[in-house]
């Protein structure tokens, strides 16, 4: 076994809130750190090629694909994943707008909303559907949850 193949890095970053501190692999994902590691099961391993947004986290604000990211790349960061949300405006618009069916990319759709909404509170219908149209979903066709976060929007947008 080559020297390269059982290194590991001593990492810390902040998740959910949580200081984290930690020997990694260095080729392990941030995905399969927060699942496997620390038991945050919330973000979801789909295509594991960064096409799906099922395993989308907010990584310093901004939403990334948890599959292409390494774990030592959140070096320093803070790491949201969907179990760090607090029940909110969003989710609420999601339950009320029947924007959820099997849920598989309910957390992506949720934390890539939350990115755009944090950006710009008071996105239009198309920045919302560009916004999400890298997050796939199979059961809703989009309308429920592009009108979820377009309600959210509107308030937010309200001052």
């Amino acid at each position: 076994m080559s020297e390269a193949s059982t290194a590991s890095f001593d990492v810390a970053f902040v998740v959910n809130g949580s200081a984290i501190r930690e020997q990694v692999a260095p080729r392990t994902t941030l995905v399969d750190f927060l699942r496997q590691r620390l038991g945050l099961t919330g973000s979801h391993v789909g295509c594991e090629h960064g096409v799906c947004g099922a395993c989308t986290v907010l990584l310093d604000g901004v939403s990334v694909r948890s599959c292409l990211t390494l774990a030592v790349q959140a070096e320093g960061a803070e790491v949201t994943t969907v179990e760090g949300l607090e029940w909110g405006p969003l989710q609420e618009a999601f339950r009320r707008h029947h924007a959820l069916q099997c849920g598989f990319c309910t957390p992506g759709m949720l934390l890539t909303a939350q990115d755009l909404l944090a950006r710009k509170p008071g996105a239009s219908s198309q920045e919302i559907r560009e916004a999400l149209s890298g997050n796939y979903c199979r059961c809703t066709g989009y309308h429920a949850i592009v009108e979820a976060v377009r309600k959210t929007a509107e308030s937010r947008g309200r001052t």
